[in-house]
C-alpha cells in the first residue's frame, strides 16, 4: 500500500466509529466494526470483553515487545452538541463527530502506523495494536483487564489528542474519603463536639499544605477538597462531617507516602478509594523518546490522566488532535492531523525497529 491508502482507510474506519454509539462500558459495536476491519485484511483479531489486539505477522515469542495502545470508547455526548454526535461530518478540512479528537484520530493513526509494519521481517521488536475499552471511566475492564493476556511489554506509545508531542510525565489520581468525628448535642446548649468545626481543621491542611518534592515537568502534588457534607438540621450540633479530597500525583511519590504524610498531619479517618492511578514517567535518553525529539517532536508534562497509569512499563502518551477539544461540543479533528499524525508514528518507529 502507498501512504495515501493507509491514511483514507484510517478517516474510513474512523467515520464508521463515530457513526455508532461507543459510550464506556458499551463499546461493543466499536468493537466489532475493528474486528471486521482485520477480518477483512485476513489479519486475526483478539477479543477480550470490548477490547481488541492483533499482532504483527512476523511475531517471535522471546523478543522484546512495543504495543500501540488507544481507546474506543467516549464520554456521553456534551448538551450543548448543535450537530448530530453520531453524524461524522467532513467540512472545511474538518471531520465532526463525537470521539472523532478524543481519542478516534489517534487510534487509527496508529492502526496505520501498525498496518505499515505488519508483515515486515526482522524487526528488532514484535508490535502489539490494542483498542482498549472503558479509558474514559478508568474501568477494570479495559487495559487493565488486557495487559496479562498481551505478555511483557518493553515500551508503549498511548494514543491520545498530544498535538503529537510527547507526554514523557503523567499526573496521578488518589481520590480520598475523609470523615471528621463528633458528639452529637443541641445548639442552644453549647453541647458535643462539632464535627464541622474538626474538618475545617483538616480542610485548611489540605488547602495550605505543600509536599517538598516538586516534579521538574509536572510541578507540585496539587490536592483539592471538592466534595463535603455534614449536618441534618439546624439546630443539632453535627457528630459527622464527610468531605473528599482530589489528589494528582507526581513521580516524585507514591500513593502510599502521600497517604503516609496525610495521615500523620490531620485528625479525621482517611479511606483512599483507588491506588491504582499512578504517576507515570519516561527517562528522556529513552530512545523512543530520543526518536520523538530527532523528529521535532518537543516533551511535556500532561495533568490529565490516561491508560498510562495502569501501564508498570515505560510509556509516553502522543497522538494527533488537541486535548482542549476532547469532551467538548461539536468535537473534531482536522484530517491533516491525523495524516501528521501517521507519518509521525511510521517514522519514529522505523528508527528503532
Amino acid at each position: 500500500m502507498i501512504m495515501e491508502q493507509y491514511i483514507e482507510e484510517a478517516i474510513s474506519l474512523l467515520k464508521q466509529l463515530i457513526e455508532v454509539e461507543s459510550v464506556s462500558r458499551y463499546e461493543d459495536k466499536t468493537a466489532e466494526i475493528i474486528v471486521s476491519f482485520f477480518q477483512k485484511k485476513q489479519i486475526q483479531a483478539h477479543r477480550l470483553q470490548n477490547n481488541i489486539w492483533v499482532k504483527n505477522a512476523f511475531y517471535q515469542e522471546g523478543k522484546p515487545t512495543i504495543l500501540l495502545n488507544s481507546h474506543h470508547d467516549t464520554v456521553k455526548p456534551h448538551n450543548s452538541y448543535k450537530r448530530n454526535p453520531f453524524e461524522p461530518v467532513l467540512e472545511s478540512g474538518r471531520l465532526y463527530g463525537l470521539g472523532s479528537n478524543d481519542a478516534g484520530a489517534s487510534l487509527v493513526s496508529l492502526l496505520a502506523a501498525f498496518l505499515f509494519f505488519y508483515d515486515e521481517k526482522d524487526l528488532k521488536y514484535n508490535l502489539i495494536f490494542a483498542a482498549s475499552a472503558e479509558e474514559e471511566i478508568s474501568g477494570s475492564n479495559g487495559i487493565e483487564l488486557l495487559l496479562p493476556d498481551l505478555g511483557p511489554i518493553d515500551f508503549a506509545i498511548v494514543g491520545e489528542p498530544t498535538g503529537m508531542q510527547m507526554a514523557i510525565a503523567e499526573r496521578g489520581l488518589l481520590v480520598l474519603d475523609c470523615e471528621a468525628r463528633g458528639i452529637t448535642g443541641h445548639a442552644a446548649r453549647n453541647e458535643g463536639v462539632n464535627a464541622i468545626y474538626k474538618a475545617i481543621k483538616d480542610i485548611q491542611w489540605f488547602r495550605a499544605y505543600s509536599f517538598p518534592k516538586v516534579s521538574d515537568l509536572l510541578g507540585p502534588v496539587k490536592m483539592t477538597v471538592s466534595m463535603i457534607h455534614g449536618g441534618t438540621q439546624h439546630n443539632v450540633v453535627p457528630d459527622n462531617c464527610s468531605f473528599t479530597v482530589d489528589i494528582r500525583t507526581t513521580e516524585q511519590y507514591t500513593h502510599l507516602e502521600i497517604l503516609e504524610t496525610i495521615r500523620l498531619y490531620t485528625s479525621c479517618s482517611v479511606k483512599e478509594r483507588s491506588m491504582r492511578l499512578a504517576p507515570s514517567f519516561i527517562d528522556v535518553l529513552h530512545p523512543a523518546v530520543q526518536a520523538g525529539l530527532a523528529l521535532g517532536c518537543s516533551t511535556y508534562g500532561s495533568p490529565t490522566t490516561s491508560d498510562q497509569a495502569l501501564m508498570n512499563f515505560p510509556t509516553f502518551k502522543m497522538g494527533p488532535g488537541d486535548s482542549a477539544r476532547s469532551h467538548s461540543a461539536d468535537e473534531f479533528v482536522w484530517l491533516k492531523e491525523i495524516e501528521e499524525g501517521i507519518h509521525i508514528y511510521i517514522n519514529l518507529l522505523k528508527t528503532i525497529l
